[in-house]
């Protein structure tokens, strides 16, 4: 097995007492108590997450926008400076390479990019636009980028390694990251990042999460991940592994790439139609997808309830009767909820709330009902 990737908190997670597993190439951390006592610490208060392993891509040229037009299926255009938006990167079948977070970066002054001596920072040298690409998808990205950037004046630049990327999510992770920098962050609007001085160096910090809660994702140069740790830690922020991460994105009824996306799943299946803007641009994969929205017979994402406790796993199969109509996704017991939910994919005419159905697991049934999402909702729950 090739040498796994070690994040810039790697000591930091082993002195808490981690539990440190393979994914998407690194090494990182499952848990550091237990999964439902970090979830819960997220949904009443607040949370922190080593997200280092995510792919950070920086570009910037003359021709940064119209290539970022073409690969990427939301719009690019529209961005204003300081915006962060969702989208999918599609191969020419319309199946999904990867979901990525676009940010419009915030403009630098030139005379702070001529006096900034953090050299080795991408974040001070004034590109524009930054993808941030699923950890397992980042080499594919990069070569996708480089094999469609052919005749563009166009720099990409992989800063995964010379940053770190930690989130903060929860009720409260806005009002604590604020006693860490003098810059405004409580009137960040959501899905919005601006440049913060935190120890004397630019960083980046976005109103963006993956829990389906309020929060924050920093981004530092690596020098700076170790502080900006211990610094939350001495706030009260809770240390969450990749266990809690995947039992809150279930709740949030977010997707993850390799389950809910594949190269063999388009948007539409998936429900990000929102993404995908086929009517104002032209996009690698656009005409593929155009044929497969009108194919009634590809199965939708739905989400699932069960009536007993037992988890689905991905790929329990879903029958309706004695007929198989799909498979799990992704499945979990629901910390929050108390309730076994699932991702699945199913035949278009299983698809309607309320519409009951069976998950086979281990070789036995269990009643399910198809049910909307997002499973939990803050605002649901707050109100």
């Amino acid at each position: 097995m090739s040498q796994l990737y070690r994040t810039p908190l790697y000591t930091a997670h082993q002195a808490q007492g981690a539990r440190l597993v393979p994914f998407a190439g690194w090494e990182m951390p499952l848990h550091y108590t237990t999964i439902t006592e970090e979830h819960q610490a997220v949904r009443q208060r607040a949370g922190r997450f080593d997200i280092s392993h995510m792919g950070r891509l920086f570009l910037r040229g003359s021709d940064a926008l119209s290539l970022l037009e073409w690969v990427y299926t939301n719009a690019v255009a529209t961005l204003k400076t300081g915006q962060v938006r969702y989208g999918l990167i599609c191969n020419e079948a319309g199946g999904v390479k990867d979901d990525v977070l676009l940010y419009r970066l915030p403009e630098i002054a030139p005379a702070d990019l001529a006096t900034d001596s953090s050299s080795d920072n991408p974040l001070s040298q004034g590109f524009p636009y930054l993808l941030v690409v699923n950890a397992a998808n980042r080499e594919k990205i990069l070569a996708w980028l480089e094999t469609h950037r052919q005749g563009r004046e166009v720099e990409i630049h992989d800063g995964t390694f010379a940053t770190a990327m930690v989130a903060v999510q929860g009720p409260i992770a806005v009002e604590l990251c604020q006693k860490l920098t003098d810059t405004p962050l409580h009137d960040l609007r959501y899905y919005h990042g601006r440049y913060v001085s935190y120890r004397g160096q630019r960083c980046l910090v976005s109103r963006t999460g993956y829990t389906g809660e309020d929060g924050l994702e920093w981004i530092v140069p690596q020098s700076q991940a170790l502080p900006l740790w211990e610094d939350l830690q001495g706030l009260g922020v809770t240390a969450c592994g990749l266990g809690a991460r995947d039992t809150l994105r279930l709740e949030a009824a977010m997707p993850l790439y390799g389950h809910e996306l594949t190269e063999e799943i388009d948007p539409f299946q998936a429900g990000l139609e929102w993404a995908v803007k086929w009517q104002e641009k032209d996009f690698i994969g656009r005409q593929a997808l155009l044929r497969r929205r009108e194919d009634k017979n590809l199965p939708k994402r739905v989400g699932l309830e069960l009536a007993g406790r037992r988890i689905a796993r991905e790929q329990c199969r879903v029958w309706q009767g004695e007929q198989p109509v799909g498979w799990i996704s992704s499945g979990t017991f629901a910390p929050t909820l108390q309730k076994s939910i699932a991702l699945a994919y199913v035949a278009p005419a299983c698809t309607a709330v309320g519409t009951r159905l069976e998950v086979e697991i281990r070789g036995q049934r269990e009643a399910a009902q198809v049910v909307p999402l997002p499973f939990y909702s803050r605002r649901r729950a707050s109100s």
